[in-house]
């Protein structure tokens, strides 16, 4: 446990930090699948709707460090591909 206040304090932001974190990790899979249950249905125009939400969100989670940025690049690169893929399809 820490000993001084300014540790006890770190440690309440930390734990702030990382519930937040973990929240919008959960929404990002959440919507993701969304997106995937979408492009397997067919649904190609619901799908070409969520896909600038979708990614704006994997951005914004890249820009406050809780995705990678290359990650989230890789990740937004790929759904649009699997978009471009099942509407040729």
């Amino acid at each position: 446990m820490p000993r001084e206040r300014t540790a006890y304090k770190e440690l309440r932001k930390s734990k702030r930090r990382h519930a937040r974190n973990i929240s919008i990790k959960t929404e990002l899979k959440t919507l993701k699948k969304n997106y995937e249950r979408l492009l397997t249905d067919k649904k190609i125009d619901e799908a070409k709707k969520l896909l600038p939400k979708l990614s704006s969100k994997i951005a914004k989670a890249a820009g406050k460090g809780i995705v990678n940025k290359n990650t989230a690049a890789r990740q937004i690169s790929r759904l649009s591909k699997r978009l471009s893929t099942a509407a040729k399809a």
